[in-house]
């Protein structure tokens, strides 16, 4: 049987990087391949998707959701882990939650706003067909408005909280090799799919990044070589990077993602929160509700001591209502 996973997606694709960095840090053999029209068709019916990636095992399973897929690949590859276990995988688990579903608006809000960034974006993802990349550059506002990035105010904010982020990254790094420690997690995946996807690759933000040369340097190849060796902040310590996430993140994530709940649970196709002093309209969406789902369940798996000290640690933050 080849042992070579493929990862159907694209370079400009926040959630394939991800997965993509994920496959570097295991040490699978794996290549990146474009969804091609003369592919897309058997992708998306195998894989029950129209979304990327879609990672194509070895024993020729077709299947998508980057958050699941470290899971099941943590199995195969157990000493390099992108999730710990126990309590200590819930606290990294959470992390990356707020990547995935909170941040991922600053991705599209960069892309799509700046005339430059999606001009470049959406040229490369056709192919340099102009025609094609003026539909792609069609659909751009549009994700905006869904992910409440519409307005100068939430545009400024949403800068802002990058800002933050790679302030907090940069400082992390001088201390440890990875955000939680020195020894990467699904956490510096999803970190390292919004740089090499977005926004150390689109011109705009990269000028922002630029001013981060530790984040550069990591997000170009230093973050790649790893013999497998370190370890995390033993739970229920962690980093500052962690704590910096779950606070600030966590505070914007907390009404975002309870509102969404409350809207999909009453049928409701938008729902309203104030973000960053402003009232915001969302697009409900079921897959947050699923993702944070996914975390009460593994909490659900612990032990009633786990619980505890699990339960213990969330009340310290912002996101313990969420869990």
């Amino acid at each position: 049987m080849n042992d070579t996973y493929i990862i159907y997606g694209g370079e400009l694709s926040y959630f394939t990087r991800k997965l993509e960095a994920a496959m570097i840090f295991y040490g699978a053999d794996h290549e990146l391949r474009s969804k091609t029209p003369d592919v897309a068709a058997d992708v998306e019916q195998r894989s029950g998707t129209h979304q990327v990636p879609v990672l194509h095992t070895p024993e020729n399973w077709m299947i998508g959701d980057t958050t699941p897929l470290l899971h099941l690949l943590d199995e195969r590859f157990v000493d390099r882990r992108m999730f710990p276990t126990g309590p200590q995988g819930i606290m990294v688990q959470a992390v990356e939650e707020l990547f995935d579903e909170w941040v991922a608006r600053v991705m599209v809000h960069y892309r799509w706003h700046y005339p430059a960034s999606a001009e470049f974006a959406s040229l490369r993802m056709a192919g340099g067909n102009p025609a094609a990349a003026a539909r792609v550059r069609d659909w751009g506002p549009r994700a905006c408005r869904a992910t409440g990035t519409e307005s100068a105010h939430q545009q400024q904010a949403a800068e802002a909280e990058y800002v933050r982020i790679l302030d907090a990254l940069e400082k992390q790094l001088k201390h440890t090799r990875y955000a939680l420690g020195d020894r990467p997690t699904a956490v510096d995946c999803i970190l390292l799919g919004g740089l090499r996807a977005h926004t150390n690759m689109d011109p705009d933000p990269k000028k922002v990044v630029s001013g981060y040369p530790g984040v550069v340097a990591w997000a170009q190849g230093g973050a790649d070589n790893w013999d497998g060796s370190g370890d995390i902040a033993a739970f229920p310590q962690t980093t500052d990077f962690a704590q910096f996430a779950l606070n600030d993140l966590g505070t914007q994530y907390r009404p975002f993602v309870l509102g969404n709940a409350e809207s999909l649970a009453a049928g409701a196709k938008a729902f309203h929160f104030e973000t960053y002093g402003e009232d915001v309209s969302y697009l409900t969406r079921p897959y947050p509700e699923q993702s944070r789902n996914m975390i009460r369940r593994r909490i659900n798996r612990l032990s009633d001591v786990e619980q505890a000290t699990l339960r213990s640690w969330l009340a310290e933050y912002p996101v313990a209502e969420c869990f």
